[in-house]
């Protein structure tokens, strides 16, 4: 079964539309680092989000997951060549010597990107990759004037640049590893495309050359052979093929030779000149396919909470209260998370509102307003304890922000408070009172009566009910993980 097959038609004719459809690779202008800073500020400045409902679009998982059928189609292309004898270029050598980082990077784009993974990520309302979440743009930028050479300070240095015109959630900086991964495996299916495409031109051109060595014993079988390559394409690859293989080889004892100049100048083209272009084609493809390979070694080996935490408005603005750099990585993440489901309860408050004018479609924009409530309530705080912005995020003042923010808690988050709140009394009186429902259900099922087989079955109810609380409690409220200090540098 090919791979065409197993995708359904639907899908394959969403993925082969819009941004998806154009097969060249991700390059434009290779930008340094002072010039991608300004490129992120003018990106900032250009893209508009949407508002109201999402746009419909290609999922990227399966893109992701049609990108990895090619490219194992081209890998095994490149194996067969190579088992046949025939050279390879170099871009394809990478290919073949690092699929398995390949292969790596595939199945942590799949493990990292569950469905719904961007969901909650602000969406660009136009340009080509309209409806797809804005940090898959900026990833895009970045990779194309990079030539897919990610550095971790030119990455840094150019997210921060994007910030000073519109800032990113917390939810886009984290995404921002993965999304680099997808462009990356992106760019190297379109480049490992045109390699097959470019070497199945290459092939034809041997075999027409070879052809011609072998039938041009006269001069009427080579005016018959030269008609049928006149009506036939001559992509500029093939033509340079050709012109490698029949340079230094007199015209006038291989008739192609002077066939090939006389096409080529009919095309306004010249021999010298396709094959310079040939050349600079497969140097680029070349250079774009080792860096796209480099590049996703070193994304392995980046520490993504130190670059998220180097970026981070929300995290920066969170270090001008006293003690939250102390705080060990998982303390800090809770705020932040908090932060986060803060802001989208007050995104769904303003929807519900209409107040979508005040609230923007960046939840950015609501992140910062949590942040800046949370460290006014501990600007205020009488105590040590409510001073810290932990106090009104995580700790007793969470209601109190959320009335002052005027969020909207979602029901399963309130019940799961209100359970908690009982303590271990509620606990207990919830195990009784299913333990009672379990056993009177019981014996008014049976019929039975008596005071004896209450007392027998009372210990296999009180079993049952605290199996179901329990159960019950551990889906409806987790574990918290207690806030800490990192204590770095010793106590």
């Amino acid at each position: 079964m090919t791979a065409a097959r197993r995708v359904p038609l639907w899908r394959r004719v969403r993925l082969t539309q819009g941004v998806w459809a154009d097969p060249a690779p991700i390059r434009a202008d290779l930008f340094g680092i002072e010039r991608l800073e300004h490129h992120a500020i003018s990106l900032a400045a250009a893209q508009t989000l949407q508002s109201g409902r999402p746009r419909r679009v290609a999922n990227l998982l399966h893109r992701v997951k049609d990108n990895g059928r090619v490219l194992l189609g081209a890998y095994r292309s490149g194996a067969q060549t190579l088992d046949s004898g025939q050279s390879i270029t170099p871009a394809a050598e990478w290919l073949l010597d690092n699929f398995h980082i390949v292969e790596q990077q595939l199945r942590q784009i799949e493990d990292d990107l569950p469905p719904g993974y961007y969901r909650h990520l602000p969406k660009m309302a136009d340009g080509p990759l309209a409806g797809y979440p804005r940090v898959l743009g900026l990833a895009w930028a970045f990779v194309s004037h990079s030539d897919s050479l990610i550095a971790q300070t030119a990455l840094q240095r150019f997210v921060l640049a994007y910030q000073t015109v519109e800032p990113l959630t917390i939810g886009e900086l984290w995404a921002v590893a993965i999304t680099l991964r997808i462009v990356l495996i992106e760019n190297m299916r379109r480049l490992a495309v045109q390699i097959t495409q470019a070497d199945r031109l290459r092939q034809a051109a041997d075999a027409i050359v070879d052809q011609a060595v072998m039938d041009y014993s006269g001069t009427g079988g080579a005016h018959a052979f030269l008609a049928r390559l006149d009506r036939a394409e001559l992509p500029e690859i093939m033509a340079a093929q050709m012109a490698k293989r029949l340079r230094g080889i007199d015209p006038a004892q291989m008739p192609l030779a002077a066939w090939l100049d006389g096409r080529l100048q009919a095309m306004g083209l010249t021999v010298d000149g396709v094959v310079a272009n040939a050349q600079a084609r497969q140097g680029a493809s070349n250079v774009t396919m080792r860096n796209i390979v480099t590049s996703m070694r070193q994304l392995s080996e980046v520490d993504w909470a130190e670059f998220f935490e180097a970026t981070s408005l929300i995290d920066a603005r969170l270090r001008d209260a006293a003690g939250y750099a102390d705080m060990d990585f998982a303390t800090r993440n809770s705020y932040r998370t908090a932060v986060e489901m803060l802001a989208r309860q007050c995104a769904s408050a303003d929807r519900a509102s209409a107040d979508r004018a005040s609230a923007g479609a960046n939840g950015a924009f609501h992140e910062m307003r949590v942040t800046e409530a949370a460290l006014g309530m501990a600007a205020a705080g009488q105590t040590r304890a409510a001073r810290d912005p932990g106090f009104a995020l995580i700790g007793p003042g969470l209601a109190a922000l959320e009335q002052d923010l005027g969020c909207r808690v979602p029901w399963p988050t309130a019940v799961a408070r209100r359970l908690r709140g009982f303590g271990l009394l509620g606990y207990l009186g919830s195990i009784s009172l299913v333990a009672v429902a379990f056993l009177f259900g019981a014996l008014w099922i049976t019929g039975a009566l008596g005071v004896v087989l209450v007392l027998a079955g009372a210990a296999v109810a009180f079993e049952a009910a605290a199996s179901l609380v329990n159960l019950v409690v551990t889906r409806v409220s987790g574990p918290r993980p207690l806030p800490g200090l990192s204590l770095e540098e010793g106590i």
